[in-house]
């Protein structure tokens, strides 16, 4: 699906820096004090239009969200969102999840979510999963000791080489569901693309991971 380009979408972005973090790399070490209260902190790599990470904060007032997105023209939704919701909670950062060492210190994120990832099914593209060994690796470079990874997809391939890339770097499987809206899991937030697929019949894979 093509992505409908929004040329004022940069604009709107700096328009609202208190739910925009507009220079990240100046909060490094320092990102319990960009929101109103003390709290752990959970970011979710890839959030869309936002519906999951706004609920989630709304669902959990006493931790801290934020909201990772590379496409400004994607952003910018859960940006309206997140305007609408007015949650203290959470703010959006526009960037590359690749550099996340370069925004956070070691043990400033409590917990990563990873829902509904591209698939990059070729094999050429292995290094832009965001399973991949060098995610893992970013991920790992800014989370507490033992921090989790929580990942939801659809896609049976991506999860099966998930869990294998999951085991090769050592992470501790702590759940896994292969069918997870007729599991017994409580507390699901769905997300745009997790309702789409799921009304087409498609099963949601879903698995929490934790480094040692």
């Amino acid at each position: 699906m093509r992505l409908r380009h929004k040329p004022w979408a940069k604009d709107k972005l700096s328009a609202y820096p208190q739910y925009v973090i507009q220079t990240p790399e100046d909060w490094k070490g320092k990102w319990d004090q960009a929101f109103s209260q003390k709290g752990p902190i959970h970011i979710e790599i890839g959030t869309g239009k936002g519906r999951f990470i706004t609920e989630m904060a709304k669902a959990n007032p006493s931790i801290n969200y934020i909201g990772v997105e590379l496409q400004e023209s994607v952003i910018v939704s859960a940006l309206d969102r997140l305007i609408e919701a007015e949650v203290p909670n959470l703010k959006l950062m526009n960037i590359n999840a690749e550099k996340l060492k370069d925004y956070f210190e070691k043990g400033e994120i409590a917990r990563v979510y990873l829902n509904f990832s591209d698939p990059w099914p070729k094999t050429r593209h292995e290094k832009r999963r965001l399973t991949y060994k060098t995610f893992l690796d970013s991920y790992q470079s800014v989370l507490i000791d033992k921090g989790e990874v929580h990942f939801k997809t659809d896609n049976q391939g991506l999860f099966e080489y998930s869990l294998k890339s999951f085991s090769e770097y050592g992470m501790l499987l702590k759940y896994v569901s292969l069918d997870l809206h007729n599991s017994d899991y409580e507390g699901n937030i769905m997300t745009e693309y997790e309702e789409k697929f799921s009304n087409r019949g498609n099963r949601i894979y879903r698995c929490e991971v934790q480094f040692k």
